[in-house]
């Protein structure tokens, strides 16, 4: 990246300011012009939402699917946010898929079998996934081994692994405190109303701290002389993100609340989010897949990077794994198929690029939502799993041209 300074010619006296004496579809136009990689899917999100919720009749946004759509992708999206940050770090993960078969297999033997009790062979299927993570990233890191060719290895391995441990028989039913985790929802508290009231509470806060974190990103921008959307439009992208999450707020808690795994995407959401945005460890990951030479030449510890990057791949999936598995109260061979496709369409549909250094962990939920939404759509519709699987490739192909057409248009 450059460190020469371009100095902007001085405006010619009389001449308007930017954004003044243009329309507000002009500004529009611009900004989305401008962040086309961060709101365009976003965009998209929404059109797929508006689309079959009139295909449907109304039923893709009653509460009831609002609240299976959350519980149906909650594995998908933990799964996305690891498989994001591996992504920008300009490497893949072809085993999380296997690796969360092999968790739940691991847990059933240690719930069902060995009656251990089942916060702590949570703790201890959490760490198995810390190892398996961690044993791929020596030999990416320090070994040298390609990621690919690692992480394939690794879904045989983990798949094998998973028959050995069930012997091919499904296991089950999983403790009911871990199959609240999964399918439970947030106690009701408070006075009896027509609403789940510490959902709207937790729906309230989340507008708040929204809010907050918009003005607070603006205020540095101007502070760093950075470019900033004009005030009309960012009023009306505040306007519009507070409408999304009351409408998403109201669905829910007409229903029987927010689940309790939206707490946890939640967290993962707002903790990787940090990392990835403010603190050091983030700046790093997007470095190396930036520009790998560049960054060791800044000092970067790129092994110690690499490695840590597949450690916490490893621990969200064996998170996933638990999820699956108590979702469904039971341990199979053939969990986990197709998991690791999801994962990495979901972070190349929500703006993950190909040559990695691109991409954030909230586009990894807007992907992952995206390929939801579709599956559930299409599900009410009565669309066929083969023609399901045919769009879906089409969408990601649309997204990953996209992605093509925006570098060529950026570099040309």
């Amino acid at each position: 990246m450059s460190s020469e300074a371009t100095t902007q010619p001085e405006a010619p006296a009389g001449a308007p300011e930017p954004g003044k004496g243009r329309g507000l579809g002009t500004m529009l136009l611009d900004a989305v012009r401008q962040n086309s990689r961060q709101y365009g899917m976003l965009f998209a999100l929404g059109l797929i939402v508006v689309l079959f919720q009139i295909w449907t009749g109304g039923d893709l946004l009653l509460p009831r699917n609002v609240s299976n759509l959350v519980l149906q992708n909650s594995y998908i999206l933990i799964l996305a946010i690891g498989m994001m940050i591996v992504i920008i770090a300009g490497h893949i993960d072809l085993s999380v898929g296997s690796l969360t078969a092999l968790v739940g297999a691991v847990a059933a033997v240690l719930m069902v079998q060995q009656q251990i009790p089942w916060p702590v062979a949570v703790a201890l299927t959490l760490l198995m996934g810390a190892a398996a993570g961690a044993l791929q990233g020596f030999f990416i890191a320090y070994i040298g081994i390609p990621s690919f060719i690692v992480t394939l290895a690794g879904m045989l391995l983990f798949r094998g692994l998973t028959e050995i441990f069930l012997d091919g028989q499904t296991m089950g039913p999983f403790p009911s405190g871990l199959q609240k985790v999964a399918n439970g929802f947030l106690p009701e508290v408070g006075p009896a109303t027509n609403y789940h009231n510490l959902t709207l509470l937790l729906g309230l806060v989340l507008i708040v701290f929204v809010v907050l974190q918009e003005v607070r990103d603006r205020r540095r921008q101007r502070e760093f002389s950075l470019q900033e959307v004009p005030p009309t439009l960012f009023a009306l992208k505040l306007a519009a993100l507070v409408a999304v999450i009351l409408v998403a707020t109201l669905l829910l808690a007409s229903y029987k609340g927010a689940p309790v795994v939206l707490l946890i995407l939640a967290a993962l959401l707002v903790g990787f989010g940090y990392v990835m945005r403010n603190a050091v460890a983030g700046r790093h990951v997007y470095a190396i897949g930036g520009n790998l030479g560049a960054a060791k030449l800044s000092g970067v510890k790129d092994k110690r990077v690499t490695f840590a990057v597949f450690l916490n791949m490893g621990v969200l999936a064996a998170l996933a794994g638990l999820v699956f598995a108590a979702r469904f109260n039971a341990a199979s061979p053939k969990a986990g198929i197709n998991f690791e496709l999801e994962a990495i369409a979901a972070a190349f549909i929500g703006g993950a690029s190909m040559s990695g250094g691109v991409g954030t962990v909230l586009g990894a939920i807007i992907g992952g939502l995206v390929l939801g939404v579709l599956n559930n759509g299409m599900n009410l519709v009565g669309v066929g799993t083969d023609w399901q699987q045919v769009i879906k490739g089409l969408v990601l192909l649309a997204a990953v041209g996209f992605d093509v057409w925006n570098k060529r248009r950026a570099g040309g």
